[in-house]
């Protein structure tokens, strides 16, 4: 218990820092993207690490079948999005332990 209390205390003096270094990540994470194909390149979505698709392209031949392109849409979204999850997950214990957080430590919001 005492632990946790000494851990939170020195926190609270770390706070200007860890705002300082929030803002940073947030804006880093919006410069960085992330990038999932599907069918061979036929789809490729980009999205960045705050998780907002940026970009899409679609290949002519995808156009000629839709059900298929809503499928590779999907697809090549959600590998994005998982490429840019890791990238949030790994700038961001870049980021606590450069402030000398505790590992394993869930930011708000960075989840």
């Amino acid at each position: 218990m005492f632990r946790e209390m000494g851990q939170l205390a020195g926190l609270m003096g770390k706070l200007p820092k860890l705002r300082e270094g929030m803002e940073n990540l947030q804006r880093r994470l919006g410069e960085m993207t992330a990038e999932g194909t599907a069918g061979g390149g036929m789809v490729t979505v980009k999205v960045n690490g705050r998780f907002n698709v940026v970009g899409c392209s679609i290949a002519d031949e995808a156009l000629k079948d839709r059900e298929l392109l809503e499928d590779l849409l999907v697809a090549a979204t959600n590998q994005a999005v998982e490429k840019a999850r890791q990238i949030a997950a790994e700038e961001t214990a870049k980021m606590a332990t450069d402030l000398g957080l505790p590992a394993g430590m869930n930011l708000p919001g960075l989840a």
